[in-house]
């Protein structure tokens, strides 16, 4: 092994944008193995060569027998001519791999036929608990049958092109020298794309794909983008909008629709039509989602799928009746639970709920002064019959029960739902208490999920800070469940200036309904504890925030380092919420995906 110094320090890890780099300041480390076999699973390294070049001059060269553990097949032996007695003495892959790895550092992988050669290091990585470098990849394969047509080289074999290509070097199945014969490759089919402006690495990486010239003619669109994050809006002839998407890194991301990284059918047809692409850069990765999102409502583009249905969400809802029970809608009231995307998942959850706190099924309508007076039945009968007429008053606990449960001042229900499954599993009727364990995950799910978003949708302004991990801050302004305000501290700039600017310039939110407040008759919680003497009137649980923007605060408040600056009250889910139960929950989810695997190894 030897390693001449190189003209100048060896490059660090590429990062997208540092692709690119010039094809003649690119370090390349072509590699080549040889194996047992063809498996990365089953089979086993017997030699590794590699050859570090940049600018056409060879930087070092890395060859080393491995010991594979195992006896070298005689097939195997009658190609490459390497015997079991050859690697008997030499070091196992566990040794070899992390000096290969740092010969490597900073530099394009390149091989022939890349995939088995990769997919070989990989494994052995894998295997020696050793971390595989996300590093650019090459392969002389998929070059040579894009820069060559099928009439110049019907074979792309390595002995083929090297003597095609000319090549110094000629392949002997030994790793060292296929390694020196695919850097001849390699530089010739280098020259040959330069022909065709292929200069830097960028050009190389999007020449590779088979893309139209159309498509990559308009990569300009991209040229003036900035690096920030923001949102990026595709645009037509008549200047509509097509597409709406959003960015860590506008230019790269944009960049991306004119190589072969995008193979979407969809996505290449609305890159034909687009004319430009205008952009808004946004403080943070929160403000660029939210801003797609009252973006695509705005346009409604056609190429994005969720423009197609902006409301398409469905909440359970009680009826505003003297005898309450359950209709889907799809504008909540103060008593609802939701989002849904079915209405049939919500019908479905509606009649779970109904069962397990006693709400009426029935489609009677009754007048204040009736009497609810359904007969009973064994299966499928109303939750609210008891053999005898009730009146309002004592059918009030069943709604009002339902009302303690969505704003989570009772999880009696949950509870009950819990006992019921306990006595089928005693009972061992387990196909029951496996339906009803889903059920009551779909139950615990839905409760959070309205839960967590009317935590933060009922705050009238929480201030939160993220650390943008180069010393400095990203804000956020949250009122009412919607994004007022967004900003950035960078590092060295005092925060809480720049806290108090945002806050002044932040959007003015006026909730949906009032704030007025009044008993939730009858609600008590665990162990008769009393609920919450209140709750708003008219007000629906996000307050009129759209659920998608109020799922996207409420998924970046919780991301780790997130700090809460100052709030008018806590940012909090109520104590006898469905937060407890998430733990049971995923347990069993759990045990509902390991079934089918079980049933599947049985029939094996």
């Amino acid at each position: 092994m030897s390693d001449p110094a190189p003209r100048k320090a060896a490059a660090q890890q590429l990062v997208f944008d540092d692709l690119d780099t010039p094809l003649y300041d690119t370090t390349f480390v072509v590699v080549d193995l040889e194996t047992t076999g063809t498996s990365p699973g089953a089979d086993m390294i017997t030699e590794i060569g590699a050859v570090k070049v940049r600018g056409g001059e060879v930087l070092g060269e890395f060859a080393t027998l491995v010991n594979p553990g195992r006896a070298v097949p005689p097939a195997i032996v009658q190609v490459t001519g390497i015997t079991t007695a050859m690697v008997y003495a030499a070091p196992p892959i566990e040794s070899v791999l992390p000096g290969f790895l740092e010969f490597a550092s900073g530099a394009v992988l390149v091989a022939h036929n890349a995939r088995f050669d990769m997919a070989f290091l990989r494994a052995a990585a894998a295997r020696s608990d050793t971390t595989w470098p996300t590093a650019t990849v090459l392969c002389t394969v998929k070059l040579a049958r894009r820069v060559l047509g099928r009439d110049e080289a019907p074979s792309v074999r390595l002995s083929a092109l090297a003597q095609l290509l000319g090549a110094s070097t000629q392949p002997t199945h030994r790793a060292l020298d296929d390694a020196r014969a695919t850097v001849d490759v390699l530089h010739a089919l280098i020259a040959r794309v330069g022909n065709q402006g292929v200069h830097s690495l960028t050009e190389l990486v999007d020449y590779l794909p088979d893309i139209t010239p159309r498509q990559r003619a308009k990569r300009f669109l991209a040229a003036d983008l900035p690096t920030a994050p923001g949102v990026y809006l595709f645009r037509g002839p008549a200047d509509e909008v097509l597409y709406i998407g959003t960015a860590v890194n506008l230019r790269r991301r944009v960049r991306n629709y004119f190589t072969g990284s995008e193979t979407r059918g969809r996505m290449k047809e609305m890159v034909s039509l687009a004319t430009r692409v205008d952009h808004v850069v946004c403080a943070h990765a929160l403000e660029a989602g939210v801003r797609e999102l009252r973006l695509l409502v705005a346009h409604t583009p056609p190429y994005n799928r969720r423009s197609k249905f902006p409301k398409r969400a469905w909440w359970i809802t009680l009826t505003d009746e003297p005898f309450p029970r359950f209709s889907v809608v799809r504008t909540p009231n103060r008593d609802a639970l939701g989002p849904f995307n079915s209405r049939a998942d919500a019908a479905e959850l509606a009649v779970v709920i109904a069962e397990y706190t006693g709400l009426r099924t029935c489609g009677t309508r009754l007048p204040r002064r009736g009497r609810h007076a359904c007969p009973p039945a064994v299966v499928g009968g109303c939750p609210a019959a008891n053999g005898v007429p009730i009146s309002t008053e004592e059918y009030a606990p069943a709604p009002a029960l339902v009302r303690a449960l969505f704003a989570g001042y009772s999880d009696a229900p949950v509870r009950a739902m819990l006992d019921r499954i306990e006595t089928h599993s005693r009972a061992e009727h387990f196909e029951a208490a496996a339906r009803l364990r889903d059920r009551t995950v779909a139950v615990i799910r839905a409760l959070r999920r309205t839960q967590r978003l009317a935590a933060v949708a009922r705050i009238a302004e929480l201030i939160a800070a993220h650390p943008d991990g180069a010393g400095g801050w990203e804000f956020a302004v949250i009122r009412y469940g919607r994004l007022a305000g967004a900003g950035n501290a960078v590092r060295g700039v005092p925060p809480m200036p720049v806290v108090e600017q945002i806050v002044a310039a932040a959007e003015t939110v006026i909730p949906e309904g009032d704030n007025a407040r009044s008993d939730v008759a009858g609600a008590t919680g665990p162990e008769n504890e009393p609920a919450q003497d209140w709750v708003p009137v008219n007000v629906p649980p996000l307050r009129g925030a759209s659920p998608e923007e109020a799922a996207l605060v409420a998924r970046w408040l919780a991301r780790a380092g997130v700090r809460i600056v100052r709030t008018t009250e806590g940012y909090r889910e109520p104590m006898y919420g469905a937060g407890r139960w998430m733990g049971w929950a995923e347990v069993a989810d759990t045990a509902a995906r390991a079934q089918p695997a079980a049933d599947a190894y049985i029939d094996r």
